[in-house]
């Protein structure tokens, strides 16, 4: 995202814009194209024009009639945002007159973006040959493929005709609003923002607002994503040109969005800007005011104006509240997301909390009491809900907000948090805030304290939704607490829950988890006792868990017991059982079969193949896979990273390299599993080049650390050593909060010298030094273990004992293990009578302590006088 102070530095960033002269010299050429461009963008400068801010500030003659405030000399305005500037402002080198030509032609400019009138009383929404033209022109300036059929002259009978079609050919609901901007989104990535309301006219479909929003949100997002101001400043300006769209098509302006701009403006700190693009919103729409104080406070946080926060909470505190209640709540809302306490504080005092508009802005400010510690504060609240018969199950809400906002507080004392204030308030906790309390438990992977609360409702004879238990069984999972599935089971049975297939499907899997496949078979003959039908997902957890334990018999059974329970395998199942397949015509059979009875060749079916070709060692039929005309284009990247990693695996590293530059080639991202598995089997010695670069490709933070681990380990064993110390920094810089990664990853990088050549150990001993030394890092009782055991294989006496006062150094006191391995090295270097010393420290009682010591004293002491003796 660029760093701009202000949105006239962004404009004379892009058009480097010069006094303009009328000397003899001659100007340089260029090109056509590029000077509209810069000319459009020398009209918005707004450097120099001082606006009064928003109407709020000082009303005009025609949002006075409409403004909630009376008036009167005895209440003054809300205090304007000062237009000095607060961030340094870069000044045009320009002429006065110049400098009131643009700051007209500028508000002129955003006047006809929203329809507000000017200033000489015209409407700003022009003509159908003034509206032609303006597209005609951004045309020219931004080669953007505007279609010529939109009508301007008479708006009201558009707006009915376009309703009227929409209707007809369309129906979009709020819950398809996720998978449209996702369209919007696609449509952007492969045709670009400018090519998508011409694709609409060809669909036949006029442009609306949720279109709209969704291009110009998309722009936004590109101009903040865009480390070059000149093509930040290109999607904003086109963000602008559709908003001015909108207002010609006669769309209302709301808060959808308006936002974004402001957003932008705020993170920008663009004090001057967003003063003008506030008073042209709210001339255009009255009602506005409250919410853009919303804004308003959001950026006099954002560029640190203590003195207009405290002008603005003053406003609130020396008026009547009545009338200056919504513009409270939202101040309220702007200083509890950005956690400012102390004016928090100040509102708070003089606010009758029960009036605020929304349970949901109310869960904002409790989460803000949290946060901010301010206990006293919330209990005073809740009192005061209670004491007006607020309901119920909306305070246990709030209850819940404020004790889950708390920083720093393990999920059991959140919980008794929950509990007691509804103690406090002498009243139990609803259904619905138990239920959120559980899902945030859930979240935090504390699955016995989910169970616990699940107890509670049960007992409590409270109704208990099933998704709710379907998270606790999904957390089970990702918690590795497979053995509580019997636990939960019980619960179904003993409290009369009624499950759902999705609730034996999560059971069923972690039985097999648990490699309990009888516990999972008898969970299918339960089924009928919930009136349940058994279905193919619960069937193919089995099968995958049989296929993981390397039990293809027991893996083909159940396809068997499908059969026989009238179950239709899908294509789940058949790509577990081609991607275990172990001949070619094993493969040919099953998927000729589910071509047969219909199924849809997935990409798992896909990759699936590709696996069991180069499991059989059918590279080529492998690489043929690709040929399938019925991939999907957008599964073609996953399907050959799919590929890199079957042929890398199984010992093909050169044909995988191939196909990896393939995608390189076609602008692809190969899929970062694929890009690690290139990493792992990478066996060549000289091309340290390739495999940082293959590193390059990982953007996910997990799959960085693990591929930097690889590429470290890689470098250790071929003698890389600055190169590995590198990664370590860098490891060490990513992972600086995280101490017990970066032992985990020194341990295994010292496990692996404990592995090499004897002559290696000088790798070892020099690694440490940088972990202390540079890194100031203290290596863990484990690396040091490793380390002493290399010394043992070199027969090192000396770096023995220099490894021996480590421990001492580090604080880590001598256990068993390091007496064995300090005991395995004395003996190896001969020196016996040390090695005896050592001998009579450790505790004999365990069995295997006392066959590691004999073993020792085999390799060592006898096999030395068996040498002794020989010569």
């Amino acid at each position: 995202m660029p760093r701009l102070k202000n949105l006239s530095s962004l404009f004379r960033s892009a058009a480097k814009v010069t006094p303009v002269t009328t000397t003899a010299t001659t100007p340089k050429t260029k090109p056509a194209n590029d000077t509209k461009f810069k000319q459009y963008v020398s009209s918005l400068d707004t450097s120099t024009f001082q606006f009064s801010s928003r109407s709020v500030n000082k009303p005009s003659k025609k949002s006075r009639k409409s403004s909630p405030l009376p008036p009167s000399d005895s209440r003054r305005a809300p205090p304007s945002l000062t237009v000095r500037p607060i961030l340094p402002e870069l000044i045009l080198q320009e002429s006065s007159s110049d400098s009131e030509d643009a700051a007209k032609e500028l508000a002129e400019h955003i006047s006809s973006i929203l329809g507000v009138d000017s200033a000489d009383g015209s409407s700003a929404i022009a003509p159908d040959s003034q509206g032609t033209s303006s597209i005609k022109s951004l045309e020219i300036g931004f080669d953007i493929p505007w279609f010529q059929n939109l009508s301007h002259g008479n708006v009201n009978q558009q707006r009915k005709e376009v309703s009227r079609t929409r209707k007809q050919k369309w129906i979009f609901s709020s819950g398809q609003k996720t998978r449209f901007d996702q369209l919007i989104r696609m449509i952007d990535q492969k045709l670009g923002s400018e090519a998508i309301l011409e694709l609409f006219s060809k669909l036949g479909r006029e442009t609306g607002v949720k279109e709209y929003n969704a291009l110009i949100k998309i722009l936004i997002e590109k101009a903040r994503a865009s480390d070059d101001k000149d093509v930040a400043l290109k999607h904003i300006i086109v963000a602008f040109e559709f908003l001015k769209l909108m207002k010609e098509e006669g769309f209302r302006i709301d808060e959808e969005t308006y936002s974004p701009f402001l957003m932008y403006l705020i993170d920008m700190g663009m004090v001057t800007e967003f003063g003008s693009f506030c008073e042209a919103i709210e001339e255009n729409d009255s009602s506005s005011l409250a919410r853009l104080g919303y804004y308003e406070m959001l950026l006099c946080i954002r560029v640190n104006n203590e003195e207009k926060i405290r002008e603005l909470c003053s406003y609130i505190a020396n008026n009547n509240l009545n009338e200056t209640f919504d513009l409270l709540e939202n101040y309220l809302l702007a200083l509890c997301e950005r956690d400012r306490k102390n004016e928090l504080l100040q509102l708070l005092e003089i606010v009758d909390i029960t009036k605020v508009s929304s349970l949901e802005h109310m869960v904002s400010i409790f989460n803000s009491l949290g946060r901010l510690l301010l206990e006293s504060l919330a209990k005073k609240f809740l009192s005061t809900f209670k004491e007006c018969d607020y309901d119920t199950e909306n305070i246990s809400t709030l209850i819940f907000s404020y004790a889950t906002s708390v920083p720093n507080l393990a999920v059991e004392d959140a919980i008794l948090k929950f509990k007691n204030l509804h103690v406090m308030l002498e009243m139990p906790p609803s259904s619905k805030s138990y239920e959120k309390l559980i899902i945030y438990s859930c979240d935090l992977l504390k699955v016995h304290a989910a169970l616990d609360i699940v107890d509670q409702m049960c007992k409590a004879d409270l109704t208990l939704s099933i998704d709710v238990l379907n998270s606790i069984l999904r957390a089970c999972e990702e918690s590795f607490e497979f053995n509580l599935v019997q636990q939960i089971y019980s619960l179904i049975c003993h409290h009369n829950l009624t499950p759902n297939n999705e609730t034996f499907r999560s059971m069923i899997k972690l039985r097999v988890k648990m490699k309990d496949f009888c516990g999972a078979h008898d969970m299918l003959d339960d089924l009928k006792k919930f009136k349940l039908t058994p279905t193919a997902s619960m069937y193919n957890a089995i099968m995958a868990g049989c296929f993981r334990e390397k039990n293809i018999n027991g893996g083909l059974m159940v396809l068997k017991k499908m059969e026989l329970a009238d179950v239709k395998p899908d294509s789940q199942t058949y790509s577990n059982l081609i991607a275990n397949c172990n001949s070619e015509n094993q493969i040919s059979k099953y998927y000729e079969e589910l071509k047969f009875v219909g199924i849809h060749v997935s990409k798992q079916i896909f990759m699936a193949l590709i696996n069991a070709y180069a499991t059989c060692g059918q590279f080529e039929k492998a690489k043929q896979v690709l040929l399938d005309k019925g991939i999907p284009i957008e599964n073609v990247i996953e399907i050959k990273s799919a590929l890199v990693s079957a042929l890398a695996s199984h010992g093909q590293m050169s044909d995988a390299l191939v196909v990896y530059e393939e995608i390189k080639e076609a602008g692809g991202n190969m899929e970062p599993k694929s890009v690690i598995c290139l990493i792992e089997h990478y066996q060549s010695e000289g091309e340290l080049s390739r495999l940082l670069k293959l590193l390059e490709e990982l953007q996910d933070p997990n799959y960085c650390v693990d591929g930097c681990c690889r590429v470290m380990l890689w470098c250790i064993r071929n003698k890389h050593l600055s190169s590995a110390v590198n990664l370590l920094k860098q490891l060490k810089d990513r992972l600086s909060s995280d101490e017990l990664t970066m032992q985990v990853i020194f341990d295994e990088v010292f496990s692996l010298i404990a592995e090499m050549e004897p002559t290696d150990l000088l790798i070892g001993l020099d690694l440490l030094q940088v972990i202390k030394d540079e890194l100031c890092v203290c290596p863990s009782r484990k690396s040091l273990d490793f380390l002493l055991s290399a010394c043992a294989k070199a027969k090192d006496l000396t770096n023995s004992l220099f490894i021996w006062k480590e421990y001492h150094a580090a604080g880590y006191p001598y256990n068993v293990i390091s007496y064995l391995r300090m005991y395995q090295a004395l003996l190896s270097s001969g020196d016996y009578r040390s090695a005896k010393v050592i001998l009579a420290e450790i505790q004999k009682d365990d069995p295997h302590v006392r066959r590691m010591i004999q073993a020792c004293q085999k390799t060592y002491i006898q096999s030395h006088s068996s040498s002794s003796t020989h010569q």
